[in-house]
């Protein structure tokens, strides 16, 4: 786990490779940073403005800038990691495609603080290898929140609590053993293995999995045993 000056010095080295650049986002002030690559992209000079909220929403195409905004939410209640493509423009009226990726920033003591990651500016980069590198970065993350999911759903039925309360028991898990969150998820998915299910359980189960329907409104009929979709599984 990196301290303050090792976390400044990869900050300040992620910044510097082209087409890529890095942010900070501190929960408890809201605070931002941006690297020069980042200021740039929003067409401003190093030092120019200060990264705000506000001011990214500015900045988001009009189409984008809900998706933005239920982001930061996420961001300030879930902190989990997160990654979007949406666009940026600039202070010339440019319009520019980029990915965002960002993790979850914690204090030595494992208690998430912030949020750290990374702008790719896909307008300059070759399609095929900046796809590869993405759908990589992104299928990571995806991994990692599935992770967390899965635990919170198992904490969920066992103790028969809230999401949020679930969630709140894992954070409060990583900050006593200083592990992060989906490495402690991913050996709680691994140590249930192990973990024999009472028969009475399975049954009780067994009858919810067969029953379930019965007390659900469906929308659309389906027809010979398909989605109503004609394919994709309904969610």
């Amino acid at each position: 786990m990196l301290d303050d000056a090792g976390r400044d010095a990869a900050f300040d080295a992620s910044a510097r490779v082209h087409n890529v650049g890095s942010f900070r986002f501190f929960f408890a002030t809201q605070r931002w940073e941006w690297s020069d690559e980042v200021a740039a992209l929003h067409g401003y000079s190093p030092g120019e403005v200060e990264p705000t909220t506000a001011l990214l929403a500015r900045h988001k195409h009009p189409d984008d800038r809900d998706d933005f905004d239920q982001l930061v939410a996420r961001m300030l209640s879930d902190h989990s990691p997160f990654s979007s493509r949406h666009r940026i423009i600039d202070t010339h009226g440019t319009v520019h495609h980029v990915v965002v990726i960002g993790q979850p920033m914690v204090d030595e003591s494992g208690v998430p603080i912030g949020t750290e990651g990374f702008y790719l500016d896909m307008d300059g980069w070759e399609t095929n290898v900046a796809n590869d590198q993405i759908d990589h970065h992104i299928s990571r993350f995806r991994e990692s929140q599935g992770v967390i999911e899965q635990t919170k759903g198992m904490i969920m039925f066992a103790y028969q609590v809230s999401a949020e309360q679930a969630f709140e028991v894992l954070k409060w898990r990583s900050q006593t053993t200083n592990v992060k969150v989906s490495s402690l998820c991913r050996s709680i998915l691994t140590g249930t293995q192990a973990i024999e299910v009472p028969e009475a359980v399975r049954r009780s189960f067994d009858h919810l999995l067969l029953t379930a329907h019965k007390s659900v409104d469906h929308e659309e009929p389906t027809a010979g045993g398909q989605p109503a979709d004609g394919g994709d599984l309904r969610v």
